[in-house]
């Protein structure tokens, strides 16, 4: 019989070439699921209306007070994910974080669905964010064209939203103004 093999560590993806395109998930290093078109169209839709509105300082004709990033791997203490889209607070981060992989929680998960990959978005990331207290996570279905929002709280994510794409919302964290959820899928102007 074989000895078990060890489980993988943030070290050995590092070290990995092919690690931008690489997960750490349960001491396993997976590929990452190839985006179809429709997921990179819904993710540079939603980071765009979002930056624009948020990826500032505070204060002036937008909230503000967010940094944005996309593609970008974040070290959990059970993994590390490559996040379609990923935010922090600038009231809590007061510079935008670098590396890979970024070891500074973020506060705003979004990850775009992609086929034959749901189990990872809706069971492995959930309860590696909820570990680590990541207060706010959104799942982007491109296919069905539906919004789903949760909150983090003890006992687990709270969906506190699910939207279609013919709906205008307050999503939070970014509640302080209405999104037209065909705008996040890149399907209707965003003439804010």
């Amino acid at each position: 019989m074989a000895p078990p093999a060890r489980p993988a560590t943030p070290a050995d993806l590092l070290a990995r070439p092919d690690r931008d395109r690489l997960e750490l998930v349960g001491g396993e290093l997976v590929p990452k699921a190839a985006p179809t078109a429709e997921h990179g169209r819904g993710q540079g839709a939603t980071v765009g209306s979002l930056r624009r509105r948020f990826d500032r300082k505070p204060g002036g004709r937008w909230p503000g007070g967010w940094w944005f990033a996309t593609e970008t791997h974040v070290q959990y203490a059970t993994g590390v994910f490559c996040h379609d889209l990923v935010g922090w607070r600038r009231d809590r981060v007061p510079e935008f974080p670098t590396g890979f992989a970024v070891r500074v929680r973020p506060d705003w998960v979004c990850e775009v669905l992609s086929p034959r990959n749901e189990k990872r978005d809706f069971v492995d990331k959930p309860r590696t964010l909820h570990a680590a207290e990541v207060p706010h996570y959104w799942i982007l279905d491109a296919q069905e064209k539906l919004l789903i929002v949760h909150r983090w709280s003890p006992d687990g994510y709270t969906m506190v939203l699910s939207a279609g794409a013919d709906e205008t919302v307050r999503a939070e964290p970014f509640d302080a103004v209405e999104l037209r959820v065909a705008v996040l899928f890149g399907d209707d102007d965003d003439d804010e």
